[in-house]
């Protein structure tokens, strides 16, 4: 991972575009080919951000981050203040308890739980912030991610909300809807998911165990 702490200006250029003024900001490289910008506030959420796969091209004050649909997030360095690199390693990955990953397994096995003509893509999608639990297609072939809680929060949302931001900024997979899947879901976290247009699934554990698993092909 690749640390720089600089005064830039950010453009992004693509389907969207967007304008960060100059201001001190810290810029992340990671392995995987991400990268990202952050301000001393917001805690995990960053400005802004280019997915893998993409390619990071520096030139003297300017870094040209391209993805494979052309999208460029520029970064104009004035000044820079810190440029560190450290080795992390493989991760060992986020562990999920027996429940949860059990839920996972079984509803890969059942999509239709979410709804007739529901199919399955892949399990553990990654994103440039980690694996969103399923990635499914509805019966109009749109994409859905599907975030499994044994107990829904607030939590949960949020994090299937950035997923949902990384995912829709890809142009093979936008748009990607969200489903929230949980045994039970807080009132709390149903509005809030409401609100971001993230659909609520309470899911029956048991029930689930009892239902013959369909042999998925997983790609």
């Amino acid at each position: 991972m690749r640390l720089v702490i600089a005064r830039c200006t950010v453009d992004y250029v693509g389907r969207l575009s967007s304008h960060l003024p100059s201001a001190k900001r810290l810029l992340i490289v990671k392995a995987d080919g991400s990268v990202s910008i952050h301000a001393d506030d917001r805690a995990y959420k960053p400005l802004n951000w280019m997915s893998p796969p993409c390619k990071l091209v520096e030139e003297p004050g300017v870094w040209r981050v391209v993805n494979k649909a052309g999208e460029e997030l520029r970064i104009a360095l004035e000044e820079v203040f810190e440029d560190t690199s450290h080795v992390f390693g493989p991760d060992p990955g986020l562990q999920k308890d027996g429940v949860e990953a059990h839920l996972q397994e079984l509803l890969a096995a059942a999509p239709h739980t979410f709804g007739e003509g529901y199919t399955l893509v892949r399990r553990e999608y990654m994103t440039a912030i980690g694996p969103v639990d399923l990635l499914c297609r509805d019966a109009a072939k749109a994409h859905v991610a599907v975030e499994i809680k044994r107990r829904g929060e607030i939590d949960g949302v949020e994090q299937l909300t950035r997923y949902l931001e990384l995912l829709n900024r890809d142009p093979l997979l936008a748009p990607v809807a969200g489903i929230f899947a949980a045994q039970e879901i807080k009132p709390q976290a149903r509005v809030l998911a409401e609100d971001r247009g993230i659909r609520c699934v309470v899911v029956d554990y048991d029930r689930l165990r009892g239902t013959k698993k369909d042999e998925l092909t997983l790609f």
